[in-house]
């Protein structure tokens, strides 16, 4: 059976503003950036100690750059964590507030993929 999720694909149209982004706004680790097949670049990035990573991907047809919705990820406080993000220049759809399942707020990194950020109860 399956036991986890290894590898979430972001498509994205720029690698390198995409893993900026993930890594100096966000503050996601940079886990490899390498150089494989014919021309193409692995950018995987992910939080510190998680099983779960993100590959900035360019190279899915069936994936345009901003198709992503709907990825959660997970703060303790999150208006602390809206804050900082904010500052840094991360656009929000909207500020956190209460929804099923605990407080959310949705941002979106450069190409327009969706993310939410999400504190449970």
């Amino acid at each position: 059976m399956i036991e986890s999720v290894r590898i979430v694909s972001v498509p994205v149209s720029d690698q390198e503003r995409a893993r900026s982004f993930y890594v100096d706004a966000l503050g996601f680790e940079l886990r490899q950036d390498v150089g494989w097949g014919d021309g193409m670049r692995w950018v995987e990035v992910a939080t510190e100690n998680s099983p779960t990573s993100l590959t900035l991907v360019t190279w899915f047809d069936s994936m345009p750059p901003g198709s992503l919705q709907g990825l959660v990820v997970t703060t303790s406080d999150i208006h602390r964590t809206h804050e900082e993000l904010a500052a840094r220049g991360v656009p929000f759809d909207f500020s956190p507030r209460e929804m099923p399942g605990g407080t959310q707020a949705v941002f979106r990194d450069p190409d327009g993929n969706g993310l939410v950020l999400s504190q449970g109860r």
